[in-house]
């Protein structure tokens, strides 16, 4: 659609996007004044409309018309859509910090904490020292024993070894108080789909530390030695939290298994991790379904499974022989204080959690986290998010994936509050606990906020107590994203991208610079980004150009091994030196842009990004290959959509015989594609699209080049799609 300059646009043009008539003259009165005061295009412009004109009742094609109108002809390819303001940039954590100690830190370079901001990001990762001793003393983390220094040269760590020394535990400084916490504070927020018009529930941190702790001490009854693997697979309830903080607590170790995986996925990730026991549901309820779980756990030789019923005190289905159910497993506490518990005094490098992320062999990367990971999640939200004492976090996720052990520690370690819906956040269910719980930073994915623009189940609700919103997990769309700001009357995204084994984010967004839609405006603190071009070399800083995004290894968080691969071969090999140092591998495709913002397009190496879940191509194509006897090999790739996006699944196809390119049915094929990937791998996954091809490109050694496949895909359209 083309969209007039603010100053050409007429009564009956805004009338006919469906703006009642008497609105549509009242919105163009108020326009013009804007237009009088602050011109027809730029920031200051669009800063006054988002806030005095726009509402979310208005339909979103209003809402297009005035950004688009606002920005035609901008000169910069990633206009901003939120500004910040002095008066709310002083309130941020990082703002308070700035104007107490901004000169100190930056000298003559500081004037104030928007301006001042770039300068210190750049001064987190030139003195990283000083810059994550003031984070810890920020977000009081306590230490049983003090680490002899920040961060030291280590040959064994290519970026150097942090806190050395240090022993902690992570969930203790969840639970613990200080003098930004208190246990009256509310730690736990959720709600249970079709309880919609019942009160929220809330747990206090004294409620969550008795809870936390009588788990802890059930676990002990289990027999299991210190830094055992113990696996969750379950829906990431109250309960969930518990068990999770429980075993962290007690010294063990977390195994994270998403429940959404069929029971070999699950069967793999209790194998890498050598699991001793597993906390399960016996199914998730979603509506009037009830979708199995503990039978899933069970089809995957599982170990001893302590199983909680996800409604009531019963069960829907009988237990197997050696399992125990949650009241019994509690019930085994017999000490006299069952509501107290000693924190196991842990390294900072000791195991706390063991998450997955795809491998590019085809098993999934097993990635320990440990008590310093925490302390680099939690971080981000202080820093990036914002996330302060008092705020209450939402963001739809599992443990299974980084993000739910993210907003654990994100809410706890800062004093906020976590808010659960227990069902699915597609619906008015979510949306109206998302008002009810005073939700003040929400977390999404692209595809969820898809789904609430296309059946407007947030339409009479109310958001307004939303600061931000985050995003990660994969590329959003700059429509869908201006649609998802103006239900909260146009709060920043903070857009977030980084990794299982990074603990959190390498580039983002901040409140204290200008945010574009779909962009990244800043390297994460602490953290060097740079963009290598077609020759492996890094461009220069603030250099536009588009290439495979490295890291400087002097990233703290970031993982330094892995159980199932060599981790220096993964992460390390082959790779440039920057200032002396080896980068570190990401695999992303990231582009800079001469506006000063970072775009990511998508995975540079053969792992894709489905729906926030990463995955190996050659996992898909295990599956693939074997659906029917005419295929002799397949290709499968992601392909981010011409609009923006989540990456589209694709499957290329070589036929046995050539001739059956043009006889076979390749939307039965694609049906049996979904049928056995959603059995076999996740029942979220979706093909797209099949094409046939006569061959695969390969390199000299025989690697099947699926960005060739991807680039035919997108730029010819001549292959046969179905």
């Amino acid at each position: 659609m083309e969209y007039q300059p603010l100053d050409l646009i007429t009564v009956d043009e805004i009338s006919a996007v469906g703006v009642p008539s008497d609105d549509a003259k009242r919105l163009c009165s108020e326009l013009a004044a804007i237009v009088a005061e602050h011109g027809s295009s730029g920031p200051e412009t669009w800063t006054s409309i988002s806030r005095r004109l726009l509402n979310p009742d208005q339909p979103f094609a209003f809402h297009q018309m005035m950004y688009y109108g606002c920005y035609k002809g901008y000169l910069s390819d990633t206009p901003p859509a939120w500004i910040p303001d002095r008066e709310t940039a002083v309130l941020t954590n990082i703002g308070k910090l700035l104007e107490n100690r901004g000169k100190e830190l930056l000298g003559l370079r500081y004037k104030d904490p928007i301006s001042s901001f770039s300068d210190f990001q750049e001064f987190s990762t030139l003195n990283p020292e000083a810059y994550w001793k003031m984070v810890l003393d920020e977000m009081r983390i306590s230490f049983f024993v003090q680490p002899s220094c920040i961060l030291q040269e280590n040959p064994s760590f290519p970026g150097g070894q942090w806190f050395p020394g240090a022993v902690l535990n992570s969930a203790w400084n969840c639970l613990n108080l200080n003098d930004k916490k208190s246990l009256e504070d509310v730690a736990v927020i959720w709600r249970d789909e079709g309880y919609d018009s019942l009160p929220v529930h809330r747990m206090t941190l004294n409620e969550l530390r008795a809870e936390v702790c009588l788990v802890a001490n059930a676990i002990e009854t289990l027999g299991l030695s210190k830094g055992s693997a113990i696996a969750i697979d379950m829906p990431m309830t109250v309960n969930a939290v518990i068990i999770y903080l429980a075993i962290v607590l007690a010294g063990f170790v977390v195994v994270s298994i998403a429940d959404s995986f069929a029971p070999l996925e699950i069967s793999t990730r209790l194998t890498i991790s050598s699991a001793k026991a597993i906390f399960t549901q016996d199914f998730i309820p979603r509506g009037d379904k009830k979708l199995p779980l503990y039978s899933r756990v069970i089809d995957s030789n599982a170990p001893l499974a302590i199983v909680i019923p996800a409604s009531g005190s019963t069960f829907s289905c009988e237990l197997r022989t050696g399992d125990i159910s949650w009241l019994d497993f509690l019930g085994r506490v017999t000490c006299s204080k069952p509501n107290e518990y000693d924190a196991e005094k842990q390294p900072v490098d000791a195991f706390t959690n063991i998450l997955f992320s795809s491998g590019t062999t085809g098993e999934p990367k097993a990635i320990p986290w440990t008590h310093a990971t925490p302390i680099k999640a939690a971080a981000d939200a202080w820093c990036h998010m914002d996330v302060q004492k008092g705020d209450v976090v939402a963001w739809p996720t599992n443990l299974g994936w980084m993000m739910g052990p993210w907003l654990v520690y994100a809410t706890l370690l800062n004093g906020a509050s976590m808010a659960l819906y227990n069902g699915s956040p597609l619906g008015p269910g979510f949306a109206k606990f998302v008002q009810d719980a005073k939700v003040t930073m929400l977390g999404v994915v692209p595809s969820i906020v898809r789904a609430w623009k296309n059946a407007n189940c947030t339409a009479g609700f109310d958001w307004s107590n939303i600061r931000c919103f985050s995003s990660s997990g994969e590329a959003s769309s700059v429509n869908e994203y201006l649609w998802l700001m103006g239900r909260a009357h146009y709060k920043p995204v903070i857009e977030y991208c980084g990794g299982t084994e990074i603990g959190g984010g390498f580039v983002t967004g901040s409140f204290l610079q200008p945010q574009a839609v779909s962009s990244f405006s800043t390297p994460a603190m602490g953290c060097n980004l740079l963009i290598l071009d077609s020759d492996g070399n890094p461009l220069p800083r603030n250099t536009p150009g588009i290439g495979e995004l490295a890291l400087d290894p002097t990233l703290f968080g970031s993982s330094t091994t892995l159980l199932n691969a060599d981790h220096y071969d993964v992460y390390f090999k082959g790779m440039p030196t920057w200032n002396g140092k080896v980068l570190r591998r990401h695999g992303d495709e990231f582009e800079y842009t001469a506006g000063g913002y970072y775009k990511a397009h998508g995975r540079a190496d053969d792992t894709m990004n489905l729906g926030g879940i990463k995955i190996s191509s050659i996992e898909i194509e295990r599956v693939c290959n074997g659906v029917n006897d005419s295929i002799l090999e397949t290709a499968a790739f992601g392909l981010p959509p011409s609009g923006g996006g989540p990456e589209q699944l694709v499957i290329a196809v070589v036929f046995k015989d050539q001739t059956l390119s043009s006889q076979m049915n390749m939307d039965q094929l694609k049906q049996a594609f979904n049928s056995a990937l959603q059995k076999k791998l996740n029942p979220l996954f979706k093909v797209s699209s099949v094409m046939a091809v006569p061959s695969l490109p390969r390199t000299a050694s025989n690697k099947v080049m699926r960005r060739v496949l991807r680039q035919q895909s997108s730029q010819l359209g001549k292959l046969s799609k179905f």
